[in-house]
């Protein structure tokens, strides 16, 4: 619902709508109290304020201002009960985004986790696709993203490799917005999990632009999103990193791992705020530190044991990927981090915001590892 009689304003809240693939319903008068109470997402214009004193409050309403140096915008915004108060043109970006969310139905953006190796080989791939594939089992939408271009496809982990589906190559030229209804469409879909990764031609640049727009359309969708992260930084994974709410560390046992993954947590943190340790089992090297040891080294929380599954190549072998038997070790630790973590993120999404705030900050209040063990 639009709320303004300015036709300079009304023209670019029409134009934004339009781009954002929403229809507006524009009221020059005093809003219908069944319509205000209903209407998804309000924009008022500053001259619309005078009429809406006497409506009660409710949320996910936007003041939008064309004068950056209106001294009565912010007392303007708290009249209303404004979630927020901004002018245009600069707040365009995030107004087309915060509509399309609407047009969408997106509630709450995806809880989205990062897996990263602290050093080669310690199982971060194979922990980002069991916890995919039991997030998906618990019924929460759920996309796995592979930001790794030289890991070899998280597709092949989960015996996909064939199955028709857009890959990384195919947005590597995506800008501004990608809807998220189109892209969770377009991808392959494996063990009940939409899965982007990159297919075995020459491997292609993607520009960080793209990767923050497909990013962020993965994260509207609601959810989860899972993320697996190279050990290096550049300008793409940076893209990635900025949009996880919790990052696990999959350190190895003994004190040249500890090492390297601590060059690891290093680069990522000054992006990453919530980064955790998960160390893989078995008996630490002759004087190394143990798990929790491990996490006190790098000054980082200890979420848990990873477990070990004797028969985790031969299943794979079979077409049955990491976390398909939920009684098995490592479904349970994936399964614990999710209770633990995401309680209440179902495939709808429970209500709540999407818009979030208008600097772009993440959903944030993730709670403790799969142990139990917070920051």
């Amino acid at each position: 619902m639009v709320l303004t009689e300015d036709p300079a304003l009304l023209d670019d809240l029409l134009r934004l709508c339009a781009a954002a693939g929403a229809r507006a319903e524009v009221r020059p008068g005093p809003p219908e109290p069944a319509r205000w109470d209903s209407a998804p997402l309000v924009l008022v214009g500053p001259d619309a304020v005078p009429r809406l004193r006497a409506t009660t409050r409710r949320r996910h309403v936007v003041l939008v201002s064309r004068a950056p140096a209106d001294p009565e915008r912010w007392r303007h915004a708290v009249e209303i009960g404004a979630d927020h108060a901004l002018v245009l043109p600069e707040g365009e970006e995030w107004l087309v985004d915060r509509i399309a969310d609407v047009a969408e139905g997106a509630d709450r953006p995806a809880l989205t986790v990062g897996v990263l190796g602290g050093s080669g080989g310690v199982g971060a791939s194979t922990l980002a696709c069991a916890l995919a594939v039991t997030s998906a089992r618990a019924g929460r939408r759920t996309l796995l993203v592979d930001a790794d271009p030289l890991g070899g496809g998280l597709d092949v982990v989960l015996g996909g490799e064939d199955v028709d589906g857009l890959r990384w190559p195919a947005f590597a030229g995506s800008r501004g917005r990608v809807g998220g209804a189109a892209l969770e469409e377009a991808l392959p879909a494996l063990h009940g999990v939409r899965v982007l990764s990159w297919d075995r031609g020459e491997p292609v640049p993607v520009p960080p632009p793209a990767v923050r727009a497909v990013l962020g359309a993965a994260r509207r969708r609601g959810g989860a999103v899972v993320v697996d992260l190279p050990r290096r930084v550049d300008g793409a994974s940076a893209q990635a990193l900025a949009q996880l709410d919790v990052g696990l560390l999959v350190v190895a046992g003994g004190l040249r791992a500890v090492a390297a993954a601590g060059r690891v947590a290093a680069a990522v943190r000054p992006v990453l705020r919530d980064l955790r340790v998960v160390v893989p089992a078995g008996r630490p090297e002759r004087g190394g530190p143990d798990g929790p040891g491990t996490a006190r080294l790098l000054g980082l929380p200890y979420a848990g044991e990873l477990p070990r599954e004797a028969e985790l190549s031969t299943a794979q072998e079979d077409g049955r990927p990491p976390g398909h038997d939920p009684r098995s070790p490592l479904a349970r630790f994936c399964t614990a981090f999710w209770e633990r973590a995401a309680p209440d993120v179902s495939s709808d999404g429970p209500p709540g915001d999407a818009g979030g705030s208008a600097d772009g900050g993440t959903s944030g209040g993730v709670p403790g590892g799969a142990d139990g063990a917070g920051g």
